[in-house]
Formats: structure tokens, sequence, C-alpha cells
């Protein structure tokens, strides 16, 4: 074979290949059908998320800016149907900030409206699971 015809069937494998491993993540999916009830009222959901493992029990944090005058969304969502997980928000000082938070089985929720333009502490955690370790995902949205 020609060398330029290798190089090209070379880029086309390459190219190729990330689709072959697609996968779905079904935490992240059940964040995002938490979403649906919120973006209906304008919430726009941001397509950065998070997605990990945790133990039962275990508890897990992400530091994110969250900016004066805006409302957030955060859901959490595990792909184990038997799982229990929650979800608060933290100032950088250490104090609880939620407006609004809801828990039902596999998933949970809380709002923030933040007082001033910072960084603050998304905490989940799975309370309850009946595998080793349980995937997680957290969604989020504002307006």
């Amino acid at each position: 074979m020609k060398p330029k015809l290798i190089r090209l069937l070379t880029a086309l494998f390459l190219s190729a290949t990330p689709a072959l491993h697609a996968v779905v993540d079904d935490a992240h999916s059940f964040a995002l059908e938490a979403a649906t009830p919120y973006v209906r009222k304008g919430f726009v959901v941001r397509e950065e998320h998070w997605a990990g493992w945790l133990e039962k029990g275990q508890q897990s944090s992400i530091e994110h800016q969250l900016f004066k005058g805006n409302q957030y969304w955060f859901w959490l969502a595990s792909d184990e149907t038997e799982a229990r997980v929650t979800i608060h928000v933290y100032d950088s000082g250490g104090r609880l900030v939620d407006a609004e938070a809801w828990q039902s089985g596999k998933t949970a929720a809380v709002r923030v409206t933040p007082k001033r333009t910072g960084t603050y502490y998304i905490v989940f955690s799975v309370q309850d699971t009946r595998l080793k370790r349980t995937r997680w995902a957290v969604a989020y949205g504002y307006k």
C-alpha cells in the first residue's frame, strides 16, 4: 500500500475508535431526569457534570464557584435502584446554605441562592446501598 493511503486509513480508524467505546452513564441520566421539572421552570442545565463511585456511608464533595444573583439546583443520582443518597451545599465558612433540598431514593437535589459570589462545597453521600461501591453523578443548572 502507498504510505498516503495507510495514513488515511489509520486516521479514519482512530477517528472512529471513540464511538466504539461510547457508554451510557445511567447515574448521569437519572440526575438529568431529576432536573426535568426544573428545566420547565427556566433552569438551564450545564453540560458539565461530575461522576464517580462511593461506598455505603462514604461522603464526598465538589468545590465549585457560584455567583450571587443566580439560583442553582444540583441533582445527585445513583444507577443502583436500592441506593439512598443525600446532597447539600456549604459556603467557604462551612455554613449550610441550602434554600431547598429533597431526597427520594436514588436521587436527591438541593437548591441554593448564593448571597455572595465565591467558592461553595457540594457535599453528597451514599447513605445506603446493597453494592460494595455505588456509581453516582451530579448535574447542575442555574437561572
